[in-house]
């Protein structure tokens, strides 16, 4: 395999990982709290080309992570008592059995022993303990600071953490965030909860699809470049034969 093939190969393979993301992209658009990703790449250089003529050195493409877009999606209202949404930064901080993690998604609900939890049935957490509603007592109002009330008494509150480094922030499934540093999260001053209302993802669906086609197109056009080259090298190693 000769150096155009290994260069459009290499290209390949991160178009490859491109269209995944952008296909994930796509896949959690309608996904509460889901943050659009992109692929980042970086070139690579080798020592030295295996060629008489022409650079003494390449280039090739390599993956070099993703990139999360931590912009705020739209909030719509819902109605729901416990459908909450984050104005600003932070994200709600829940339990699972792998520990504590970090969520924008507020569609919460009231389990049977009435704890308020995740879709998943993972504990939402506020003011470093579980949260414990008795839905005898009544409605239940949330204010903007995230403070829980019944019959005008303080029932407990909702946290918002936030993180310094969010570089730090692992995606794990269920629309979860592991923290990965050694840094722990502190309760936003600032953000402010909205009850009733939830927060969709910030992907923008035609500029995804737009960009999937993109891939594609640059995909098949590294294919064609590996053909082309796969051929020129055929042809050469025939008219050698017939010189020989």
């Amino acid at each position: 395999m000769d150096n155009t093939m290994y260069v459009a190969l290499s290209r390949q393979m991160t178009l490859r990982r491109e269209l995944d993301i952008v296909a994930n992209n796509i896949a959690n658009a309608n996904t509460n709290g889901f943050k659009m990703e992109s692929a980042m790449v970086r070139t690579d250089a080798s020592d030295k080309a295996k060629m008489v003529d022409g650079p003494k050195s390449l280039k090739f493409v390599i993956d070099d992570g993703v990139l999360r877009d931590f912009g705020q999606g739209v909030i719509s209202q819902t109605g729901g008592a416990f459908d909450l949404a984050i104005d600003g930064q932070g994200y709600f901080q829940v339990r699972t059995a792998a520990g504590d993690r970090y969520t924008r998604d507020g569609r919460f609900t009231l389990s049977p022993d009435g704890r308020l939890t995740t879709q998943k049935g993972d504990p939402v957490l506020g003011e470093g303990a579980e949260i414990i509603i008795n839905p005898e007592d009544g409605p239940v109002t949330i204010a903007q600071d995230g403070t829980l009330s019944q019959k005008g008494q303080r029932i407990g509150k909702i946290d918002v953490m936030t993180f310094d480094d969010l570089a730090g922030l692992s995606k794990e499934g269920s629309n979860l965030l592991r923290n990965t540093s050694n840094v722990p999260p502190q309760v936003s001053t600032v953000s402010r909860i909205k009850q009733g209302m939830l927060e969709g993802s910030n992907v923008d669906s035609i500029t995804q699809v737009t960009r999937l086609i993109e891939i594609s197109r640059a995909y098949e056009s590294m294919a064609r470049t590996i053909e082309g080259s796969s051929e020129l090298s055929r042809r050469s190693v025939e008219r050698l034969g017939r010189v020989a």
